[in-house]
């Protein structure tokens, strides 16, 4: 497994890029383990078991996980009520806005990415506004798939709202159910060591510590673009 220590720096092509955003492009965990911590309280659920549970996945699949026996409709409701509300510590990660910056202002990369999410759209939204983080006009959240991560219906579903096969789009990742769903839809699979132990993001091809330096440029003749950055080493 790779290690704390970087190795050479590499290159990767593709055409597109899906974001995951909790623990990639937000840090948002402490909103996450309060709301859930609160609704487990609730319902008589071991908090850290929840907290365990739900990163990563979207809420109604951990509710199925959790409590198959109440409503997850309304579970969800619960939830996400102390979610929409709860944003005061919700920032940007380091790189990120580094990045995003650099494919917005380049009109060959602008509209290559996008954020491909367990939360809902709703919620969404509101944490990457209080992160400052650009919002695309089109994102893939909870209810646009049928199956969330680690199926790869979310990856899927983002490679096609960009135009591209799966296959040319890198994923960013920080969560194991995450990058498990990167790499059942084929995509190139980047994970982070934000929220999860490296030995638990096996199928990530890439990882880093998060996405500081990473360099982008767009290729000639609107071929996609190249990202440039240095992996941990094996």
């Amino acid at each position: 497994m790779p290690s704390s220590i970087s190795s050479s720096p590499v290159q990767v092509r593709c055409k597109g890029i899906l974001f995951d955003m909790d623990g990639i492009l937000i840090s948002s965990l402490e909103s996450v383990e309060r709301s859930w911590t609160n609704w487990a309280l609730m319902r008589g659920v071991d908090p850290v078991l929840a907290c365990e549970t739900a990163h990563g996945c979207r809420a109604v699949d951990t509710l199925a996980k959790l409590r198959p026996d109440l409503d997850a409709a309304e579970e969800v409701k619960i939830i996400e009520g102390h979610e929409m509300v709860d944003h005061a510590d919700v920032k940007a990660l380091p790189g990120v806005l580094e990045l995003l910056s650099a494919l917005n202002h380049n009109p060959a990369t602008k509209y290559r990415w996008t954020v491909v999410t367990s939360a809902t759209d709703r919620l969404a939204r509101v944490r990457l506004a209080a992160g400052g983080i650009p919002i695309p006009e089109r994102i893939v959240a909870a209810e646009q798939v049928t199956q969330g991560k680690p199926h790869p219906d979310p990856f899927l579903a983002g490679a096609k709202l960009l135009g591209f096969k799966p296959e040319e789009c890198v994923v960013f990742e920080d969560s194991s159910a995450g990058a498990q769903a990167g790499r059942a839809a084929g995509c190139i699979v980047v994970a982070t060591t934000f929220s999860h132990p490296i030995d638990t993001l096996g199928p990530a091809h890439f990882l880093l510590t998060d996405l500081t330096g990473i360099d982008v440029k767009a290729l000639p003749d609107g071929e996609g673009l190249v990202l440039q950055f240095t992996p941990l080493a094996g």
